[in-house]
Formats: C-alpha cells, sequence, structure tokens
C-alpha cells in the first residue's frame, strides 16, 4: 500500500486473518507509527518504504529500486499491491525481482476524475499494472466491467472475490445494537438535539468525494428542514484535492456543520447519526457505506461505479447522479421527512451488510486464493 492509513483502517481485520492462517506476512508502505501497530498486533513483519502519493520521479525511482532489492532478498512467493502508486511500483519491482506470482487489486481509478496528459499518464500506469502482473482484481463487479470497457484489462483476467469490497464489514464491529450507548453521549459532545435528524459523511473530505455538492444540498435543506445536522468525519486533504473557498467558508460558519476530522472508530459517529451520505465522483467499491448499512443506516450515494454495487437503489438506499446538488438534496429531503422509509432502508442494508459482505466471510476468501495460489507457486 502507498499509505500505512490503508492497512489501519480497511486492512486491519484482513492482516490478522491472513497470519492466524498460518501465512508468513510482510506489510510493505510508506512509514508511519500506523504501520507498526498493525504489524504488532497482528504478528506481521513490516517494512517502511517511503513512497510519494503525488508524481514524483526522482522519489518514485528510488521507491522502485528499494523494493525490487527488498523482493529479491525476500524470495516472496507472492507479493499483492493495491492502491495506484503502490500498485505501478510493485508491478514493475516484482517482476524485476521475479516474484512469482504478482497480484493487484484496483479499488478506484483517479484518472476518472483527470484530463489531458495526466489522465493518459494514470490510465497508462493502469494498463502496465495489468500487463506485468500475474493475477488482477477488483472489489466491485462494476468496476471490472469499467476496467475492460476502458480497455485496461480483458475481461478473462480480472475476478471480483465473493461479492465485492476489499475487505468486508466486521457486522460485530459495526453493530447499531452494541453502540446505542454511543448515540447520545456524541451528540451531546457535539451540541446536538435528542430529536435532530443527522447526516453524516465518511471519508477524505475532499472535492472528488462530493462535498461541495453535500454542503450545497444542507445548506439549503437546513434553512427550511428544521433540527437537521451534519457530521463530516475525515480528513481533509488540502494539498491534494482542495475544496472551493466558498465551501470552506459555509463548513467554518454553519452552526449546524459539525468537522470531526479522522477517526479510528467511526462507528461512533455512524452511531450518532440517521442517514448516511456519499455524493462520491468515483469509488471502486464504497466500503464505508457497507459500514454505513451494517448501523442499520439508509445511504445516499451517487450512481457511480463502485457505489452502485454498494447500494440497491429503493431498496437500501437512493442513488443520485454525480455533481448535482439539486438531486441530492431531494433524496436527502425524502429520507429526512420518512422516518418509516429510514427504518425500513436502514434494516435492509444491516440485513445485506451481514449476509453478503460480513468481514470473516471476505477474509477468508483471501486467505483460500492465497493458499490456491501458493499451491501453484
Amino acid at each position: 500500500m502507498t499509505v500505512p492509513l490503508t492497512f489501519a483502517t480497511l486492512l486491519r481485520e484482513q492482516v490478522r486473518r491472513v497470519v492466524e492462517a498460518g501465512l508468513d506476512l510482510t506489510l510493505v508502505s510508506s512509514p508511519g507509527p500506523q504501520l507498526d501497530e498493525v504489524a504488532r498486533e497482528s504478528g506481521a513483519r513490516s517494512y517502511g518504504l517511503p513512497m510519494a502519493r503525488k508524481v514524483s520521479p526522482l522519489s518514485d525511482a528510488a521507491a522502485l529500486r528499494a523494493l525490487a532489492g527488498f523482493l529479491r532478498r525476500g524470495r516472496f512467493d507472492i507479493v499483492h499491491s493495491s492502491t495506484p502508486k503502490a500498485g505501478l511500483l510493485t508491478a514493475l519491482a516484482g517482476a524485476l525481482a521475479r516474484t512469482p506470482v504478482r497480484l493487484h487489486t484496483y479499488t478506484g481509478q483517479p484518472w476518472v476524475e483527470l484530463r489531458g496528459p495526466m489522465r493518459w499518464a494514470a490510465m497508462n500506469s493502469d494498463r502496465v499494472v495489468a500487463q506485468l502482473d500475474t493475477h488482477l482484481y477488483c472489489d466491485s463487479e462494476s468496476q471490472r466491467q469499467f476496467l475492460v470497457s476502458h480497455g485496461i484489462v480483458s475481461s478473462s483476467r480480472i475476478r471480483v472475490l465473493g461479492a465485492g469490497s476489499i475487505s468486508g464489514v466486521d457486522t460485530r464491529r459495526f453493530d447499531p445494537d452494541a453502540l446505542s450507548h454511543e448515540r447520545q453521549r456524541i451528540r451531546q459532545g457535539l451540541g446536538i438535539g435528542r430529536d435532530a435528524v443527522v447526516i453524516v459523511f465518511v471519508g477524505r473530505v475532499t472535492r472528488d468525494k462530493g462535498v461541495q455538492e453535500l454542503i450545497g444540498a444542507f445548506t439549503r435543506l437546513a434553512a427550511t428542514a428544521g433540527d437537521l445536522h451534519l457530521l463530516l468525519v475525515g480528513p481533509q486533504e488540502p494539498d491534494l484535492d482542495p475544496l472551493p473557498p466558498d465551501t470552506q467558508r459555509d463548513i467554518s460558519s454553519h452552526a449546524n456543520v459539525h468537522t470531526v476530522g479522522f477517526t479510528d472508530r467511526p462507528e461512533r459517529y455512524l452511531a450518532a447519526a440517521d442517514l448516511f451520505c456519499l455524493p462520491s465522483y468515483r469509488e471502486g467499491f464504497g466500503s464505508v457505506a457497507i459500514e454505513a448499512g451494517a448501523m442499520r443506516l439508509p445511504s445516499v450515494v451517487t450512481r457511480v461505479t463502485g457505489l452502485i454495487d454498494a447500494v440497491v437503489h429503493e431498496q437500501t438506499g437512493l442513488l443520485v447522479p454525480a455533481k448535482d446538488s439539486d438531486a441530492l438534496a431531494q433524496a436527502l429531503r425524502r429520507l429526512i421527512e420518512d422516518p418509516e422509509l429510514r427504518r425500513r432502508m436502514g434494516a435492509a442494508s444491516r440485513e445485506r451488510a451481514v449476509r453478503s459482505f460480513d468481514a470473516a466471510m471476505v477474509n477468508d476468501l483471501v486467505v483460500a486464493e492465497y493458499r490456491q495460489l501458493l499451491g501453484r507457486a
């Protein structure tokens, strides 16, 4: 992975399951305390390798050289990458080191929102990964179809494990009944009343997550919808994907918009909410929508690749066009004004999360895949 945060959030339980299965696992990402913490608590090894998220020819060349040497010395049977920068470096380094089984999981394409030379370069990076790696996966069926339709990979070479997602959801951790005490505790801490309707967003608070449209829709709704609040749970990335100044101003000035920043316990804030919203421009799958569903929350998300697998329209939530603040406001209003619809969709969301995306089931599929590939190696 490019950054250790991915191990600490999405893959923590999967790492533990792989080690428990008796496989010798080494975690590689940019160095940081989260990398060491996940390795220490799971029994995995770790190797900190500086990787810049932005294109940086000198540091990228140094990272490639270091990674190829590390793979060659370690004589690994399998190397498995995800995220764009780590995927490209690992495909090249794995081929140079002659690691016999090279896996990559696509989890969303940043080039969807790019134009010109940067889009061409990012698309061709994904093509290089597809050509060099021996096995390819993605975390949703719609993303698989998207990659095939854009000529990144042939349909016979890429698979989705189970129903999708990179690691599923821990339905024991994301359990609304076990976390019912957190609802009022979080609300009281933020100055939100017991009877208020609360919308929660969990993710990077950035432009490509649709935060501009969400703030626009919320400010219009809050003017007429009574006691309505919005929780923004996640970090901003001003250097990579800054929000427009007027959106920043609305976030900081609106009394009913509450910014929380990064947390390693998003389930506490989901427990405090009544509905979940993710108006993203692009996703690989949208695992956070499944986590919200496990917390018995209905979702309003955009009709984009990945999210159309995570949310079933009119059953577990509502799908709206991307970059359409008016459509987003209409869908949110429908759920705000209909508590019974929220209850029905929330119950269906929890049932679907347990049935199709429970982390134990998803992680066992990953372990079984590793075992099968080790046998071939």
